[in-house]
């Protein structure tokens, strides 16, 4: 569902944030991609939904080159930033809805949807107010309804939970298993390693944007804790 090549991003000035990145998502993974502050997460996240280009290497998405099809790329993934900006002077719905259009979503169908994901997570009652007075929670569970109404092939999360309460958390992690068990795929940036072990099935971790270990997650923890495994391996590379 989503295969990156030999990936390498370096910005002006010529410091390089990904160095040669290999990465296959499957079709059904929940795929953790973890790191410290700095180690190219974001910057690779950005180079797979065709924010940043990148002087090397490919993406692909369900076979379909980010490069040479940008647009058929987009048309069966989504995207959720780790911080939402999103169009502050509509309302909720107005947003759902624009992005519903762009999507080609049928009225009833879209309405159908709508209800369901706002209604599963609590954001029913504010559609109708401007996304200006929302909260960081509020704007987060809006941009992942957005991104859930057209039903995406790959959903690609730089940081999900934060600002998300308990309950919120708990829904999206629910869709994310029930996605995936429909076919989709999905690859999310994380701190939060105690989440990674427990709900993905797959992790890479990455370094100074050189990927440093990958593979199932009960491969690499193999009884221990991600977090322990981590700390190891991060440290094993800093020696190297």
């Amino acid at each position: 569902m989503l295969t990156i090549q030999n990936l390498t991003k370096t910005y002006k000035g010529g410091k390089m944030a990904v160095d040669d990145l290999n990465l296959h998502v499957e079709a059904g993974d929940i795929y953790g991609f973890i790191g410290h502050n700095g180690a190219g997460k974001t910057t690779t996240i950005k180079c797979i939904v065709g924010i940043h280009d990148f002087e090397k290497g490919e993406v692909l998405v369900d076979n379909i080159s980010v490069k040479e099809n940008p647009l058929g790329c987009k048309e069966i993934l989504a995207y959720i930033p780790d911080n939402p900006d999103l169009y502050e002077y509509l309302t909720g719905i107005q947003y759902l809805n624009f992005i519903a259009d762009i999507f080609h979503i049928g009225k009833k169908e879209r309405e159908e949807r709508i209800a369901k994901e706002a209604d599963d997570f609590e954001l029913t009652s504010a559609l109708g107010d401007l996304i200006s007075s929302y909260s960081h929670g509020m704007k987060q569970k809006l941009a992942i309804i957005g991104a859930l109404i057209h039903r995406p092939k790959l959903m690609v999360l730089d940081e999900p939970f934060v600002g998300l309460d308990p309950k919120a958390t708990l829904v999206l992690k629910n869709k994310m298993h029930r996605m995936c068990e429909e076919g989709s795929a999905i690859f999310f940036s994380t701190h939060v390693l105690d989440v990674a072990e427990r709900l993905c099935n797959k992790v890479a971790i990455i370094k100074q944007g050189r990927l440093i270990a990958s593979g199932a997650t009960a491969d690499l923890t193999k009884g221990d804790s991600l977090e322990s495994v981590f700390m190891e391996v991060v440290t094993d590379a800093a020696s190297n």
